[in-house]
């Protein structure tokens, strides 16, 4: 069985607990353990390491980390103590202490489903999920690149295109947060479901044209959702397409105008993840996720003076006051990859959505699916009013959409060739596996 790197944490001082027998170099460690960097090495009791590689001797084996930070950059961030299985390494990086958790695959992917969503959903949605972040997985293994700077784009005196390569990360496969794959060790995979479709669906994958897919999902895609090129490099996929979130082979509305995506915005049509099934929604979402209430159609309001505070202490661009927010380009969910802001000191262009979602919160935007009106304010100061739509990027699968699905009696296999239309399912091959 394939074993991963996952980084967990990073902290000037990492404490750690230990359930049941670990060695270190062949020899038992205490049960209560912290690592600190001292010139440039790991210090660890009476001495300094390189690495420390802390090694469980049978499966029951866990260890806790303290104060692992969730919800990176977002709304909802906060610390948390964390249980996690298979080895523990650390590693020094950027100063502070790494903290990397070695583990099988398929175990992997136990936490993934629980910590991305409550695990109390339908079994065909569990199911569903697990292929889809399996297949993830492998699609970046494929890709093979660990790299320092994840940022791509481009930038000049205009324009400041930014995306962000999910998979890249320099001395481990993936991150523990949303930047990749919620991964929360065994803290929250306490329902029997989960291990099942895991189980259940062992080494299956999603091809398609003899590659695994690049399966990406998000929270909401407000109705309709978006192409790849949207939100990363600008290339599409046949099996990441846009379209309704329906059941009805209603046909894609025109988005990518101002009137259509104005039109689109302002309503609320019929669409898988257009619920307010408390039920349903508690199955899927963590309670930090049900902090945010209106996922399908959702309000923020600034002042002039927010605004411009806002943007030049998240872009670090003095644009003086901001007098004009005009969406410059649309993707085909009405999502915007490109915004044109116009300030009394500076005029740039932003995109593509994740940056524009990050300039214009002090988090993350839920989406970049959003109109824009200019009011006078109670005050008499000017207020921009956005009006948005969905919660994420949109690309690929729903997951309030595929749990709505499920719930309606939608099987696993349905699920995944609705949002990854000519996909196949498949097992993983051996160059994967080996």
């Amino acid at each position: 069985m394939r074993k991963i790197d996952i980084g967990v944490l990073r902290a000037g001082c990492v404490r750690f607990d230990f359930v049941g027998d670990f060695l270190l170099d062949g020899k038992l460690v205490p049960q209560k353990n912290s690592v600190t960097v001292e010139a440039g090495m790991l210090r660890y009791g009476d001495a300094c390491y390189d690495t420390l590689s802390f090694k469980p001797q049978s499966p029951d084996c866990s260890f806790m980390l303290r104060g692992v930070v969730i919800g990176i950059g977002f709304h909802w961030q906060r610390k948390e103590d964390q249980i996690f299985k298979g080895e523990l390494r650390l590693i020094v990086e950027d100063g502070e202490v790494r903290a990397i958790n070695r583990i099988d695959v398929e175990d992997y992917l136990v936490s993934v489903i629980s910590s991305e969503m409550s695990a109390t959903s339908s079994f065909e949605f569990l199911k569903a999920h697990t292929i889809i972040s399996r297949s993830w997985l492998y699609a970046q293994l494929e890709r093979g690149s660990r790299v320092e700077n994840a940022v791509l784009g481009y930038e000049n005196e205009d324009e400041i295109i930014h995306w962000y390569a999910r998979e890249d990360h320099l001395n481990f496969d993936f991150c523990a947060d949303d930047h990749c794959q919620r991964y929360q060790g065994v803290t929250r995979a306490l329902n029997p479901n989960v291990a099942r479709a895991v189980e259940a669906t062992r080494d299956i994958v999603l091809m398609y044209d003899g590659k695994v897919c690049d399966a990406r999902f998000s929270k909401c895609c407000g109705g309709v959702t978006e192409r790849f090129s949207a939100c990363w490099e600008s290339v599409d996929y046949e099996y990441l397409q846009a379209f309704r979130d329906c059941d009805d082979a209603l046909p894609l509305p025109q988005l990518t105008t101002e009137d259509g995506a104005r039109e689109w915005i302002e309503s609320v049509p019929p669409s898988f993840c257009s619920t307010d099934n408390k039920a349903v929604l508690s199955q899927i979402l963590n309670g930090y996720d049900r902090e945010t209430n209106d996922f399908y159609r959702w309000q923020v309001v600034y002042s002039q003076s927010e605004l411009s505070s806002l943007v030049a202490e998240r872009s670090g661009i003095d644009f003086g006051l901001i007098e004009d927010l005009q969406p410059f380009e649309r993707g085909a969910s009405g999502r915007i990859v490109k915004l044109k802001i116009t300030g009394s000191k500076a005029t740039r262009i932003v995109g593509k959505e994740l940056e524009i979602r990050r300039w214009l919160s002090k988090s993350h935007l839920y989406s970049s699916a959003f109109v824009v009106d200019k009011k006078q304010g109670v005050s008499g100061e000017l207020c921009f009013v956005l009006k948005g739509a969905g919660w994420g990027h949109g690309v690929g699968l729903c997951q309030i959409g595929a749990a709505m699905m499920g719930e309606k009696g939608y099987s696993c296999e349905q699920i995944l060739s609705f949002y990854y239309p000519g996909s196949m399912l498949d097992t993983v091959n051996s160059f994967f596996e080996g």
